[in-house]
């Protein structure tokens, strides 16, 4: 008998879990060829190529990334058997179009798991998830990072990938303050992730290759957590893994994928955002995760909002600027600026719609939920000069911008920027900070 032939792959992303799944199942395995990944929920990052310093030694060319939207042509031009689905915070049912436009085609649809897909970190690991984009992984990670520091450890941020430049010089990240961002030409959806930790002292990695970044992350840490991104799970096998769900989108917890997976896969499952939601949706959520995984405890938290200069609102006509991803895949009509601006007694909110550069109201069709805010997208420096044209059009007395990145540092605004944070904070019981105090006496970690 003639030796079966390779299977012949063609892997679905958003340039994260994609070059992932391929570093851990694929990039040295010859019982397979990686054709072509996929591009999609990202604007602007087909038309590169996986580079062969990262692809190894069976692909000296590297591996084309393609629009999504050539999938069926891509597989019959490649004799295609195998669609391998690798991003994340999709409905359930989405995915499930998208695995019948590959089984139409005669090839298999495959999801990667856990187990084949986690690096195992030789320093403990707690990581932080949500069921969507936009629950509040990043405060809840800052504030592990607060309580850890406190008991003399050593911490390390790892944070989901969101490789759009040049993907060879981003194989191994390490950001350590603002000007590694500025060397690194870091998108403004990086920044929203990265300088609220640089912040408060935390050194933050991120990349593409993340065996390499373990083995050099965990060179510097006691502890090292896992700042997930959308709703997918890990990348290094958590010893304490942490999911949030969110009351102001009631019913989520089992709609999108992977975010139902994780939710199951929870140690803990933290009820965020209680201030902000109704009683009636809290006790919803609560209900949903105890049925989903009943083993996890469930604690609640708060996303108390800090408002620069709020007294400069009152009264005024303020443009609101959202976290980009939040507003866009997050499926959020508006965040926490839209809260702020409320709360502060401005006297309009100014809609950007009608004035909005022709890039960005491409974005406003392409998510036709968000409300008359305006996400903070900037992926490449054109889109950063159409997100800078449409707030500098936009017939409002100050800017609202509850983006955690500085976009004052990046482009020039017309008017004057009062910026709005948010953190977390434990409410009632059982408390996190003594299920993490229990994490650490079990693991021998306080000092």
């Amino acid at each position: 008998m003639p030796a079966p032939l390779p299977a012949r792959v063609v892997i679905l992303g958003a340039a994260g879990r994609d070059f992932h799944n391929f570093n851990m199942v694929f990039r040295d395995n010859p019982q397979s060829r990686v054709v072509a990944f996929t591009a999609t929920q990202i604007p602007e990052i087909a038309g590169r190529r996986y580079p062969p310093e990262l692809a190894g030694g069976l692909y000296p060319q590297g591996i084309p990334i393609v629009e999504e939207s050539h999938l069926e042509a891509l597989c019959a031009r490649e004799r295609v058997t195998q669609v391998v689905f690798s991003y994340s915070d999709i409905e359930h049912a989405r995915v499930m179009h998208t695995a019948s436009r590959a089984l139409a085609l005669g090839a298999d649809f495959v999801l990667l798991g856990p187990g084949r897909t986690m690096l195992a970190a030789p320093v403990p690991v707690i990581a932080t998830s949500a069921v969507r984009t936009g629950c509040g992984k990043s405060p809840v990670t800052r504030w592990l990072s607060r309580r850890l520091k406190e008991r003399g450890l050593r911490v390390v941020v790892m944070r989901h990938p969101m490789p759009y430049g040049d993907l060879a010089r981003q194989a191994v990240q390490r950001f350590a303050n603002r000007a590694d961002l500025d060397a690194a030409h870091c998108t403004v959806e990086e920044r929203e992730e990265y300088e609220p930790h640089l912040a408060i002292g935390n050194v933050v990695y991120a990349g593409v290759d993340y065996a390499r970044i373990v083995a050099q992350a965990a060179q510097e840490a006691d502890v090292i957590l896992w700042d997930g991104g959308n709703n997918d799970f890990p990348f290094l096998r958590p010893d304490l893994h942490l999911v949030l769900v969110d009351p102001l989108r009631p019913g989520h917890e089992t709609t999108h994928h992977p975010g139902e997976a994780v939710l199951r896969m929870a140690d803990i499952i933290i009820v965020t955002k209680v201030n902000s939601a109704t009683p009636e949706d809290i006790e919803r959520v609560s209900a949903n995760a105890r049925r989903i995984n009943s083993r996890a405890p469930i604690v609640r938290g708060t996303s108390p909002l800090t408002i620069e200069n709020a007294g400069r609102l009152q009264g005024k006509r303020v443009l609101v600027v959202e976290d980009g991803p939040t507003i866009t895949h997050g499926g959020m009509p508006h965040g926490a600026g839209w809260v702020a601006a409320r709360s502060a007694g401005v006297a309009a909110i100014v809609d950007p719609r009608p004035t909005a550069s022709p890039s960005i109201a491409a974005l406003y069709a392409q998510y036709p939920h968000i409300g008359p805010v305006l996400p903070a997208v900037g992926y490449s420096p054109a889109q950063l000069e159409s997100l800078a044209a449409t707030i500098n059009a936009v017939d409002a007395d100050v800017v609202v911008a509850a983006t955690p990145a500085d976009l004052s540092a990046l482009i020039a605004i017309n008017k004057p920027v009062v910026r709005v944070r948010y953190e977390f904070a434990e409410a009632g019981e059982p408390a996190l900070s003594a299920l993490l105090e229990d994490f650490m006496r079990d693991r021998k970690l306080a000092r």
